[in-house]
């Protein structure tokens, strides 16, 4: 008996012919027998990322681009972006302007705190300091109260024109010793000052008329010199000058005040006679209680300024 015929294939299944919902249609399957280019593969892939579609399937995946090393941690990206230092050449004038400005200020206090006379200053000698202010103190009280006596005596006195007469006599003779135009005498100091080295300027004896001054000097006279409110020391010729006048050493210095105030105030610390020594002059101070201040100075009459009451 001959043999029947077998079982049929099973038909190939066919692709489906209308378009997917769920993705991309499938890859067609290569025929058989033909080659797959990895090349053409890998082109075509680029080709598709180029234009912002996918990749046809069976591509390649594109591989992620290497590292240049391990992930750096956040301290050691700031590390990396301080060091080392992107400095801009404006950054670099600010820098150096602050430098300088701060070395100076630190120059500047280093010079104040070694130049300051009374950090160093004995126990004793701020005591005398202190009473010398206290002297000054008192002598502007006795002023202000003499003038309240003679604004008193002015309303009280009979004779208001004889006493006006008075007090206008005392008060402009008390003006003629300011001005320099009257001679004076009282207790006093007399400071001689030597200068074998010449190394006394004219700004040394200037910080003496003013240490003189402030300790309630009334009148002084320099070498025959008489020094007022607006006279000046200046160095010219090798010589120093008074009001134009050339004086040379030993300076000597007649000053009528209290002479228990004015000698303390020459022999502070850091003072004139401390400063005159450094600079390998003498200087001597000598008290008496009758000091004659006669050199005069020219009156002179305004050109233009006139009393109020004309």
């Amino acid at each position: 008996m001959p043999p029947g015929p077998g079982p049929l294939p099973a038909p190939a299944p066919t692709a489906p012919t209308g378009p997917r919902k769920d993705g991309p249609p499938p890859a067609a399957a290569p025929q058989v027998g033909a080659r797959t280019d990895v090349a053409d593969v890998t082109e075509a892939a680029d080709r598709a990322d180029a234009h912002g579609t996918d990749a046809p399937a069976g591509a390649a995946p594109e591989a992620a681009p290497a590292g240049d090393g391990p992930e750096l941690t956040g301290r050691q990206r700031l590390a990396a972006g301080l060091w080392p230092p992107r400095i801009s050449r404006a950054q670099l004038i600010v820098a150096l302007l602050l430098f300088v400005l701060g070395l100076g200020l630190a120059i500047q206090v280093q010079s104040t705190s070694d130049n300051s006379a009374l950090r160093g200053a004995r126990q004793e000698d701020l005591v005398r300091i202190l009473d010398e202010l206290d002297d000054r103190t008192k002598r502007l009280e006795e002023e202000k109260q003499q003038l309240e006596d003679q604004r008193t005596e002015l309303e009280t006195s009979s004779d208001q024109a004889e006493e006006a007469r008075k007090q206008t006599q005392e008060k402009e003779r008390q003006l003629g010793i300011l001005a320099g135009t009257v001679a004076a005498q009282g207790p006093g100091i007399t400071l001689t000052i030597g200068d074998r080295a010449g190394a006394v300027e004219s700004d040394m004896l200037l910080d003496a008329i003013q240490e003189l001054r402030a300790a309630g000097a009334e009148a002084i006279q320099v070498n025959g010199v008489r020094v007022v409110a607006d006279s000046y020391f200046s160095d010219g010729g090798g010589s120093i000058e008074v009001d134009g006048k050339k004086i040379s050493a030993p300076y000597r210095f007649k000053v009528i005040g209290k002479p228990q105030d004015l000698e303390p105030a020459l022999n502070i610390p850091g003072g004139v006679v401390q400063t005159l020594e450094k600079e390998q002059a003498t200087a001597s101070v000598t008290r008496s209680e009758k000091i004659v201040v006669d050199a005069l100075r020219p009156v002179e009459r305004p050109d233009y300024a006139r009393s109020s009451s004309q």
